[in-house]
């Protein structure tokens, strides 16, 4: 695989640095990459686009699962998992997930989280869509992945590793061979590096997490641009799978007009006994799958999107009144407050919900080393696609994923190391023309109406090629700008950002369009069927150098092997 030669328009770097690995982005997978790598001697760079605790982790609510409890296995939690993945998931992948998730986690306790714990001192364990066991451990009742972000930033900070908060990375440098060399990044604001710079390195680790914003609504905090996909799309990165984009039922509802980040009530309050009702109570999940409320994602989604379609309503209702205050304030104190602020008190009243954009299956392809197509650039967490969630990701699996994969990434890393200190990365020179222009900052509004109403919960074949001809213009209008007067809109975080969601929204879009069949959390309004024979494959998109989409299917529903997978064998 070779690089594309595409950069994004930006001022040559002003300052570097060197190290044997940089990790970008601070939710679980890359701080966990970042600190097994220094732990084993490695010169190690965190950079982070916010705050080191502001990634998506600190956001999850409901927890992290693994086969923990009396009575479950590895093997149970496996099955749930491919049921939820539709056919679509490697199973390989899987099977190293569930099976090193269990001591995973217990080294994440090790390091300093702290999970609930029943009244005997074991880990309290709750269930969620799709599991058929109480798997799913939780900290401070609704607020895991807070608890996760501190006790990982603290050993981080502890443990002086070096960190660049407030940059949001650029692009990938290469040698010569097209190896990775590292990457270039701006930081915002004052510091002890300011401006665009790069940190050359023969080792990257994107852990950059989701590309929710490319939706009017989600539950992805404003820094989730898809900006590891997108960069490594330029560095000729495979990608896959792009089109699953789970859709979380019961995100809370502000309005029609509402946009950015939403509220999200945690599936495990579903797992604890709320019902989904209607405007008039009744229940609708019931009869729709054998587990009701507690089915997976997708299904749920949909059953309150079809509800929605049948009452003619903007939402359904989560009724949990019989939980009680006490329950209330004890489990879910962080949905509870959430609501409260905005009105709702789901002591007394039905929480109004309806489905947002929340999780993207698909990402950057990797072997089970965590390996992307281009050598030395590795991905975990929602960045990447390692083949565990297939069609449709089981609630809980993120955190685990983030945290097996990241340890893997770290071990490989670290087997290697000899080739790491013996070859220092000479990047090749950075082309005086810009060869992506940017997108002015009012696109990405743009971009997010347009792949709301054509690639949302519902899509069709109508939907999905308006959005991509109107995607499409927008890339040629800002391409054509650029060839006829060389100009482009000035380099800087809105402008980045917005190229980088159009870069995501082209692919997810081709992609979506191209899959005529209905599978996990990928719903065609006009292909209501899943198509095993034509579409148990996965779809593999790359860029090419003049900025076209290179699109193919796999033969099978397993990954085929990386490069550096291939070099192996």
């Amino acid at each position: 695989m070779t690089s594309t030669g595409i950069r994004l328009h930006a001022p040559a770097p002003g300052w570097s640095i060197d190290a044997d690995v940089v990790v970008v982005g601070s939710g679980v997978a890359g701080l966990t990459a970042a600190l097994r790598c220094q732990a084993e001697g490695l010169s190690t760079v965190v950079v982070t686009k916010a705050r080191l605790d502001d990634g998506s982790t600190r956001w999850a609510q409901g927890g992290i699962a693994a086969a923990l409890g009396e009575g479950d296995t590895p093997e149970q939690h496996l099955d749930d998992t491919l049921v939820a993945g539709v056919g679509l998931c490697d199973e390989e992948a899987v099977r190293i997930l569930v099976t090193e998730g269990p001591d995973a986690v217990r080294r994440l306790i090790a390091t300093g989280a702290h999970f609930d714990e029943s009244e005997a001192g074991d880990l309290a364990l709750t269930r969620e869509g799709g599991h058929h066991r109480r798997r799913i451990a939780h900290a401070g009742g609704d607020a895991t992945g807070a608890e996760i972000s501190r006790a990982l930033v603290e050993a981080v900070r502890a443990r002086g590793l070096r960190t660049i908060e407030n940059a949001l990375v650029l692009d990938l440098l290469t040698d010569a061979d097209g190896r990775t060399a590292g990457i270039t990044l701006h930081v915002m604001g004052e510091g002890q590096h300011d401006g665009v710079g790069a940190v050359h390195a023969p080792a990257v680790v994107l852990a950059t997490g989701g590309m929710g914003q490319v939706f009017s609504a989600t539950t992805n905090p404003s820094v989730s641009t898809g900006d590891g996909v997108a960069l490594a799309l330029r560095a000729g990165a495979e990608v896959s799978d792009l089109e699953f984009v789970q859709f979380h039922p019961t995100v809370l509802f502000l309005g029609p007009d509402a946009e950015g980040q939403q509220p999200l009530v945690s599936e495990a309050v579903r797992g604890e006994g709320a019902h989904l009702v209607d405007a008039d109570g009744v229940r609708f999940m019931t009869g729709q799958h054998e587990l009701a409320e507690l089915a997976p994602r997708d299904i749920v989604a949909k059953g309150i999107t079809r509800r929605m379609q049948e009452r003619d309503a903007e939402h359904m209702f989560l009724d949990a009144r019989h939980f009680g205050a006490e329950m209330w304030e004890q489990r879910f104190p962080t949905i509870l407050a959430a609501c409260r602020a905005h009105g709702i008190d789901p002591v007394t009243e039905p929480i109004p919900v309806a489905p947002a954009a929340h999780y993207a299956s698909g990402g950057v392809r990797t072997d089970s080393k965590g390996r992307t197509t281009v050598p030395g650039l590795y991905a975990c967490g929602e960045v990447a696609c390692t083949g565990v969630h297939g069609a449709n990701r089981l609630a809980s699996n993120s955190l685990l994923e983030g945290l097996v994969y990241a340890e893997r990434i770290a071990a490989d890393i670290t087997s290697s190391r000899a080739g790491l200190h013996a070859r220092v990365p000479a990047p090749v020179e950075q082309p005086e023309r810009p060869a992506h222009p940017l997108l002015a900052p009012e696109a990405r509004f743009a971009i997010q109406r347009i792949m709301t109403q054509g690639a949302g919960v519902l899509r069709s074949a109508e939907s999905l090629s308006k959005a991509a001809d109107e995607l499409q213009q927008l890339h040629t209008d800002a391409r054509d700008a650029l060839a006829e007067n060389g100009k482009t809109a000035e380099p800087g975080v809105d402008t980045w950002e917005a190229t980088n969601l159009l870069c995501v929204a082209r692919v997810l879009a081709a992609a979506a369009l191209l899959r005529e069949e209905t599978r996990g959390c990928h719903w065609r309004e006009d292909a209501p069927d899943r198509d095993d024979t034509a579409w148990r494959r996965h779809i593999v998109v790359r860029l090419n150098p003049d900025r076209t989409l290179a699109v193919h299917t796999t033969d099978t529903a397993d990954f085929p092997p990386t490069r550096q997978h291939l070099q192996e064998q």
